[in-house]
């Protein structure tokens, strides 16, 4: 406990001398640092403190030092999050490559592919987007068509995916490909390629919130070198399910974020007192305050579970069903907290553009319907209920 204690004061004095002023306030959601090659800083303390965490591989703390991560334990881990939280740090970096394909690679890839990708994502150096969906197999990830074909000293790709998320800013894909076009499950791949390949094309998509963060992906005789399939050929599909778990666990904690994150709307209660009124420090509207604490009684059981099934995980065990439970519950949660903001707003949390509203309410508007597809990304809330039938309470299929 020493040990834990000692770092907690290390770590705190730390970040005091090296979180810049302004990475201490509510982030506008054009200064989310995704890095990448092309990448752009509105702020220039958002380059100035992911290079400083970066190098500490404090973007990936748990992540092996020799791969470029920070080497801490869980115990530590947990102890940086909580002191970024007490001083309301902004995160560094926001990345695919984290959340998601790092963890594949440490469990799925060998060494030089580990040691080519991992430290580029520490320091947000490569922007990744993921190629799974394609217009003919959603829910059904494994009916996958994107053909790759052996051509000897490369793999040649052609296909299209859907709903690649940024696809049109990122530098690098991890994309599932059908090389047995003969079996099913057991004829996915899982490759690595550069967005700047000949061949591959993004085109966004207008979203219902007039964003457009999806986009469809064509791929023309892509030329893959041999060296970017991780793992074994026709042995993707196991890869893919380990990553859509860690996907899934990614999405639930949307669950667990602050109303208007980016939007500088203010807590639940705070937006209640501003629209609603407020007698005696209280929100004026009981009705309001019982639903709000609802809400909030919600959210903390629910990161409470999430911190559970944390500490239950055995050492170096990846996430299994239980993802699913999550990304479900958070999720759900997610859109109630968005339906309760509507409530408390009335019709200023629906505006869209106008002198008659302020940006924090145009985001609310944007975000709400923004957090309709929640229930679809990652994985449909059927496929996850589907999930948790048959694999945590064992029911039959028919």
């Amino acid at each position: 406990m020493e040990a834990l204690e000692q770092f907690r004061q290390e770590t705190r004095t730390w970040l005091e001398e090296n979180c810049p002023p302004s990475m201490r306030t509510p982030m506008p959601e054009e200064e989310t640092v995704w890095g990448g090659r092309n990448a752009t800083y509105p702020n220039p303390d958002s380059k100035l403190w992911l290079d400083r965490m970066a190098s500490r591989g404090w973007t990936a703390p748990t992540w092996p030092k020799e791969y470029g991560g920070g080497g801490l334990s869980k115990e530590e881990s947990r102890v940086l999050q909580q002191e970024l939280r007490r001083i309301k740090a902004r995160p560094a970096l926001s990345s695919f490559g984290i959340w998601m394909l790092g963890p594949a690679l440490l469990e799925f890839a060998n060494e030089e592919q580990k040691k080519e990708h991992l430290p580029k994502i520490v320091r947000g150096e490569i922007r990744w987007c993921q190629g799974y969906s394609e217009p003919g197999a959603g829910s059904d990830l494994a009916g996958l068509q994107t053909k790759c074909e052996d051509k000897g000293d490369h793999y040649l790709v052609n296909g299209q995916k859907i709903w690649t998320s940024y696809a049109d800013k990122a530098d690098w894909i991890f994309c599932l490909v059908r090389t047995d076009p003969t079996k099913k499950h057991e004829g996915i791949s899982f490759l690595l390629f550069d967005m700047m390949s000949p061949g591959v094309e993004a085109r966004p998509i207008t979203m219902i919130s007039g964003a457009s963060p999806f986009c469809e992906t064509f791929f023309t005789d892509v030329k893959v070198p041999k060296k970017n399939l991780v793992g074994e050929l026709n042995k993707g599909w196991t890869i893919a399910k380990r990553l859509l778990q860690h996907e899934r666990e990614m999405i639930s904690g949307m669950g667990l974020g602050g109303v208007g994150a980016g939007g500088g709307i203010g807590s639940l209660e705070q937006v209640a007192k501003d629209y609603f009124g407020e007698t005696d420090g209280k929100i004026a509207s009981p009705s309001l305050r019982d639903h709000i604490t609802r809400q909030k009684m919600d959210s903390k059981a629910f990161a409470l579970t999430m911190m559970r099934s944390a500490e239950e995980a055995k050492a170096g065990q990846g996430p299994g069903a239980a993802s699913s439970i999550f990304k479900y519950y958070g999720t759900e949660l997610n859109k109630r907290r968005y339906e309760l903001l509507l409530e408390l707003m009335g019709t200023q949390a629906l505006g869209w553009e106008g002198d008659g509203f302020n940006d924090g309410e145009i985001n609310v508007t944007r975000s709400w319907l923004r957090s309709k597809g929640n229930s679809i990304e990652g994985g449909t809330s059927e496929i996850q209920l589907n999930v948790v039938s048959k694999r945590v309470l064992g029911l039959p299929d028919d």
